[in-house]
């Protein structure tokens, strides 16, 4: 994907200075086109590049202030300004604006030739495109026909700055639901990644965005993974008031063969935060038991334990059509907090009492026993797996 921030690092573009608008680097480039009058403005696109030399607005007061605030309206990748006889230079209103929205804006000599910006800017976007089909091959390959593509998925790998011997992994982004596609946040996942990855290959896959990063070329190695994902997340959940995506990331891998297995543990980490309801699950080699539970080769022994301590109050529930089964889970991830309990499910504080002595009372067990904790949620652990599989 062509974005301003391969534009500022490549050295296609050595006319262009970015002025203002650094953390805007993430956005898109589509096109390009040149604006001279701001009733022009109604002609540019989403993702395209805007360019003026203020020929026509030279002589209108804080036209080219409009014309810059109109085209971000327009959700246009960035703005160049040529400065030369008509734009002398950009006005501190038109950085301060574009630090304020996180929108590029360039400046550009007079002596450079638009014309030639032109024809550099729709190279770029086609060797973009290029690039962005054969890392999409590669990791498709990597994931889905390795066998069959061995020796020209490891070469075309050392090709894309991935060298044999390296250890990898597979990061999974999907939505909850069907309701939204996970195209609506491709462009903030991979800004949120450009920042931690000096490198990645990237894949759309269905309704997932797969991920194949290299653990040599961390940008931040000593920010946690689960801090960068709260991060996106709680930018998602501020842009739409919920949270509707959710992340998934698979164990380092050496040997080319086993990224297969990096990916299934990253949807096992999709899975398994579904099941629980854990937005705070985003790595495999934090499943904890979960893990251990699936590496158990006895499966009637662990749906019998399961059964044994679980299986008297899902009956009464279908029974009765009560919640307890639900309302036990929620007491063990609270910790038997009542306050809590009563916030999360908006019940009254003695209604939170009243279930936890009829639960006492159904399993014939002491709630506040640290070991009758620890085995009714396995139990439930147990669950989550069965019903995984």
């Amino acid at each position: 994907m062509g974005t301003i921030r391969k534009i500022v690092e490549g050295v296609q573009f050595p006319m262009l200075t970015l002025v203002a608008g650094h953390s805007g680097s993430y956005r898109r480039v589509t096109g390009i086109n040149v604006i001279e009058s701001i009733d022009l403005i109604m002609f540019c696109r989403p993702n395209e590049l805007v360019v003026t030399t203020g020929i026509n607005i030279a002589q209108q007061e804080d036209a080219l202030e409009q014309l810059v605030k109109l085209a971000f309206t327009k959700k246009v990748a960035g703005f160049i300004i040529n400065i030369g006889p008509y734009i002398s230079s950009i006005p501190e209103s038109i950085i301060a604006f574009a630090n304020e929205h996180d929108f590029p804006v360039f400046q550009m000599p007079w002596h450079c030739r638009v014309a030639d910006l032109l024809k550099t800017t729709f190279q770029f976007i086609s060797n973009t495109h290029q690039e962005q089909s054969l890392e999409e091959k590669v990791l498709s390959h990597l994931l889905f026909h390795y066998k069959k593509q061995l020796d020209t998925t490891k070469e075309q790998l050392t090709q894309l700055g991935f060298p044999q011997g390296r250890e990898l992994a597979i990061i999974t982004c999907t939505t909850i639901g069907t309701q939204t596609n996970i195209d609506r946040y491709e462009v903030m996942i991979q800004f949120a990644f450009q920042h931690r990855y000096q490198r990645f290959l990237k894949l759309k896959h269905k309704n997932h965005l797969i991920f194949l990063i290299d653990r040599a070329q961390i940008n931040t190695p000593n920010i946690p993974f689960s801090k960068v994902v709260e991060e996106l997340y709680e930018k998602i959940k501020q842009k739409n008031g919920t949270l509707d995506i959710i992340i998934g990331k698979g164990t380092y891998q050496k040997e080319l063969e086993k990224i297969r297995t990096s990916y299934e543990e990253s949807l096992t980490v999709i899975q398994l935060a579904q099941l629980h309801n854990n937005r705070f699950l985003y790595k495999y080699k934090d499943i904890g038991a979960y893990q251990i539970i699936m590496a158990v080769q006895n499966q009637s022994l662990m749906q019998s334990f399961s059964q044994d301590i679980l299986g008297q109050i899902h009956r009464y529930d279908a029974l009765h059509s009560t919640d307890y089964g639900t309302f036990l889970r929620i007491y063990l991830e609270e910790n038997g907090s009542t306050s809590k309990i009563s916030e999360r499910l908006y019940i009254h504080r003695n209604t939170v009492l009243y279930k936890i002595k009829k639960i006492e009372m159904l399993l014939d067990m002491d709630l506040t026993n640290p070991f009758t904790k620890t085995n009714l949620y396995l139990a439930f652990l147990i669950e989550d797996v069965m019903n995984h599989r």
